[in-house]
Parts: C-alpha cells; structure tokens; sequence
C-alpha cells in the first residue's frame, strides 16, 4: 500500500497536473492500494485556519473526494505516536514525521514531496 504524503494528496484530489509523471502513472495504475493519513487531514485543517495560501482547502471535501476515489483512510493509533518517538531529528514537522511514523509502522511507502525525509530510508520515497 502507498501512503500519500499531504502535498501529493492535495495533488491527486484537486492537481494532478502538478504530480511528476512516474508518481501520476503510478497513482492511476492502481497496482496498489492508496492510503492517505488522518494526519495529513489534520495539517490541512490547521494550516487552512491559520490562512496558508497553500492550504486553502475544506478538509472535510478532501475527507470525501479521497474516500470517493477509493483510498484507504488510515487512522492514527498509539504505535504510530509511540513511533514519533524514537524518530531521528532528520525532519521537524510535527505533521511529516507522524507520516514517516505511519509508514515505518504499518510497513507502507510513503510517497511524499519533502525531500529531506528520504533520511529516514526505505520507507520514504520522494516525488
């Protein structure tokens, strides 16, 4: 399964235009299932009441056009916090390292567009 970071969900849901051209084939193969992240949900809530140009989207629509499209809604559990924990200081985002977390946790890709967080090795793939 393939963990969606939050730019590349907000890409897939609204631009997928904005996707490079191997993340896009690989999204639309469907060879795999896709996962997005409560987490990524969160960060969007947050980042668009505080006024982010960037984030300017209702989190409850994305919720909706994600689950429409057939992705899996993965949840945040006490492993994944617990994960957070024992997480290197390669990234500080609160938001990017609870998905890196998830990954490690539930063994997924996380495909993501932060390229810092390729320091946490095989479980991170950067678009």
């Amino acid at each position: 399964m393939l963990l969606l970071g939050t730019h590349p969900v907000l890409w897939a849901a609204f631009d997928p235009g904005r996707l490079p051209d191997k993340a896009a084939r690989r999204l639309r193969s469907r060879r795999q299932p896709l996962a997005f992240s409560l987490a990524s949900l969160w960060e969007v809530a947050i980042k668009t009441s505080l006024g982010r140009p960037d984030f300017s989207v209702d989190a409850k629509l994305l919720h909706r056009a994600l689950l429409d499209e057939g992705f899996v809604e993965l949840l945040l559990q006490a492993a994944h916090i617990a994960r957070v924990a024992g997480l290197p200081w390669v990234h500080r985002d609160p938001f990017d390292r609870m998905l890196v977390a998830q990954a490690m946790e539930e063994r997924l890709t996380l495909l993501t567009a932060e390229a810092t967080l390729a320091g946490y090795g095989r479980f991170v793939q950067v678009v």
